[in-house]
C-alpha cells in the first residue's frame, strides 16, 4: 500500500497545481494594482508549470523538455520580433508589470505560449483525428484564448498597442492584426506540439481549458468591465470548448 501510494503521489502534481491555478484564477479579479500584476505571472508560471509536470509524468522528461523548447524559446522568440518590427502582431511594446524586460520582454511570455499550446493541442486530439487537422484545430484553439488574453492583460497594463487602427466591436484597445499574428505563429508551434504530444490521461489539460473558457468569460464580463471582450471571447473560445465539453459528456455517459 505504501508503496502504491509513492507511485500515485507524483503522478497527483498537476493536479495539485491545477487546484493552485483555479484559486490564483479567482483570486486575480479581487485584488488590483501590482498584486494583480504580481498574481498575472504567478498564473502564468502556475499554468505552464502544470502542462510541463503533465508532459513529463504522461509522455516522459523528454517530451517535457521538447515542449518548452518548441513553445516557450520561438514564442519568447517572436514577441521579441514582434516589439522590434511590428511583425507578426502589430506595434506593442511591454511595460514592467509582467516583470523585467529581457530584449524588451518580459521573460515570462515565452511561458505564456507554453501554458496555451499544450491544452490547445491535446483539446485537438480529442476533437479531431488526422495530424493536419489536428494540427489546423490546435493552432485555432491556441489562437481563440487571446481573444480573452490581450483585452484583459492590456487593461492590466502589461503592454500598449501603438495605432490600433481595425479592431473587434467593442475592444478598441487591440488591433486585428494581433488576432492574425497569433494564428500564424499558433500553426507553426502547432505543427511541433503535435509532432511531440503522443496520447496519455490528458483528464487535467482538457479540464483546465474548460476551466479557462469559463473562468475567463465570467471574469471578463462581471469583474474586470469587459464585457464586450468576454462577448467576443466567449463566441470565439467556445468553437473549441462547447464540442469539447460534449464529447466529454458523450463518453460519460458511455461509461454510466
Amino acid at each position: 500500500m505504501a508503496a502504491e501510494v509513492a507511485v500515485r503521489a507524483p503522478r497527483a502534481v498537476p493536479a495539485y497545481l491545477a487546484v493552485a491555478v483555479v484559486a490564483a484564477q479567482i483570486a486575480y479579479p479581487l485584488v488590483g494594482g501590482t498584486a494583480r500584476q504580481h498574481l498575472a505571472v504567478a498564473i502564468v508560471v502556475l499554468l505552464a508549470g502544470t502542462y510541463v509536470a503533465h508532459a513529463a509524468l504522461t509522455r516522459g522528461p523528454r517530451t517535457a523538455l521538447l515542449l518548452v523548447l518548441v513553445t516557450a524559446v520561438p514564442g519568447f522568440a517572436v514577441e521579441v520580433l514582434g516589439v522590434h518590427t511590428g511583425v507578426p502582431f502589430g506595434s506593442y511594446a511591454y511595460s514592467t508589470a509582467l516583470g523585467s524586460r529581457l530584449f524588451g520582454v518580459p521573460p515570462v511570455v515565452g511561458l505564456a505560449w507554453t501554458m496555451l499550446a499544450w491544452p490547445a493541442a491535446l483539446a485537438a486530439r480529442r476533437l479531431v483525428r488526422g495530424f493536419a487537422a489536428r494540427v489546423v484545430v490546435g493552432a485555432w484553439a491556441l489562437a481563440v484564448a487571446d481573444v480573452f488574453l490581450d483585452p484583459q492583460l492590456v487593461a492590466a497594463g502589461g503592454w500598449s498597442w501603438r495605432g490600433v487602427g481595425a479592431h473587434l466591436p467593442g475592444v478598441p484597445s487591440v488591433p486585428l492584426t494581433n488576432y492574425a499574428g497569433w494564428l500564424a505563429v499558433a500553426l507553426v508551434l502547432s505543427v511541433a506540439v503535435q509532432a511531440i504530444a503522443g496520447d496519455g490521461d490528458d483528464r487535467v489539460p482538457i479540464a483546465l481549458y474548460l476551466w479557462l473558457f469559463v473562468g475567463w468569460t465570467v471574469a471578463l464580463a462581471a469583474f474586470l468591465g469587459l464585457p464586450a471582450a468576454a462577448a467576443w471571447g466567449a463566441v470565439a473560445m467556445g468553437t473549441v470548448a462547447v464540442p469539447l465539453a460534449l464529447r466529454i459528456r458523450e463518453r460519460l455517459c458511455r461509461w454510466a
